[in-house]
């Protein structure tokens, strides 16, 4: 994610931050769209796919979100993010006692309020901002799915919420898709990950494939890399052929947002497949023509569904 000015804005609405007023829930709506729009470049296009009614509050989840990200990336040092986390916590128990004074909780009350949402999407995700901070590689790839469980999966529920759908089934759904997508961009920042001593790859996946931590520190690209990143590629993919069905048990106006998360996705994997697995060398990305054809083709799957504002699921 695009860096924020966290310094400024803990200045502003941060644990030590002077004595405020509380905003008007107009007001903290505004600030989750600028926020949104700000630091989220496919927002303006994926707030267009959605229905009307559904736009602030997704920008409501999406700060909330950004916030968490940010006070675990950005702080300077571990401890001090842990500390800011565990503040951002207590402000997320408050919200659901009823008592917020942040702008990103005044807007997400009334979102949690109409849609009913619990809190346990919400935690989950500051479960996995904490791991970040103490855990940097993981064993085995059931590890790996321990942590995308917590890190990615709460999001895809929690657009289930939104839509009025969220049930067992579709949750198991989303939580294919989204565990592709998490998987996706490990892949895909294999590199930088690492540069801030990071390593998402499984390290029993490595040993098998005879790739060793000197050649981790070398950033070297060589066969037994490529046959690594070709399973784990290959792996990622497999979620997303499992979680597809959740298209069409979905709200008409979620279903062209959902393609696109699937197929966004799937051209991060063929992107690295393009460059022979080499994301050593070169960051594997989805070009600007690539993301509209995208967008085409989710619309022409999706062209006979309406939109209604009233977002009535499928049984």
């Amino acid at each position: 994610m695009p860096q924020t000015s966290l310094p400024n804005e803990l200045a502003l609405y941060g644990p030590t931050s002077a004595a405020r007023r509380i905003p008007a829930l107009a007001e903290a709506q505004a600030y989750c769209r600028r926020l949104a729009r700000k630091h989220y470049e496919n927002f303006t296009v994926a707030s267009w796919l959605l229905p009307a009614v559904l736009r602030q509050h997704f920008c409501n989840i999406y700060a909330y979100c950004r916030w968490s990200d940010d006070l675990a990336d950005e702080a300077g040092n571990r401890a001090y993010s842990l500390e800011l986390l565990e503040w951002w916590q207590s402000q997320l128990d408050d919200c659901y006692r009823g008592v917020a004074s942040h702008p990103v909780f005044v807007a997400l009350v009334d979102t949690i309020r109409q849609f009913q949402i619990p809190s346990e999407p919400f935690s989950n995700l500051l479960v996995a901002f904490r791991q970040d901070q103490t855990c940097a590689r993981y064993e085995t790839f059931d590890d790996l799915l321990g942590y995308c469980r917590n890190s990615a999966n709460p999001v895809g529920r929690l657009v289930l919420y939104l839509g009025r759908c969220h049930d067992e089934q579709r949750g198991l759904l989303a939580d294919s898709i989204c565990t592709g997508l998490q998987l996706a961009n490990f892949w895909q920042d294999v590199a930088r990950d690492y540069s801030i001593g990071r390593i998402y790859l499984p390290q029993e996946s490595c040993r098998q494939a005879g790739y060793t931590p000197e050649m981790f520190a070398r950033g070297e690209f060589n066969p037994p890399f490529r046959e690594l990143l070709r399973g784990e590629v290959a792996r990622a993919e497999g979620f997303f052929d499992a979680g597809e069905p959740l298209v069409s048990l979905t709200p008409p106006g979620l279903r062209i947002d959902i393609q696109l998360f699937i197929d966004g996705g799937r051209a991060i994997l063929q992107a690295i497949r393009k460059l022979d697995y080499d994301v050593w060398q070169r960051r594997p990305v989805v070009g600007k023509w690539r993301k509209l054809a995208l967008l085409f083709h989710a619309w022409r799957q999706q062209r006979r569904a309406t939109f209604p504002s009233s977002l009535e699921a499928r049984p």
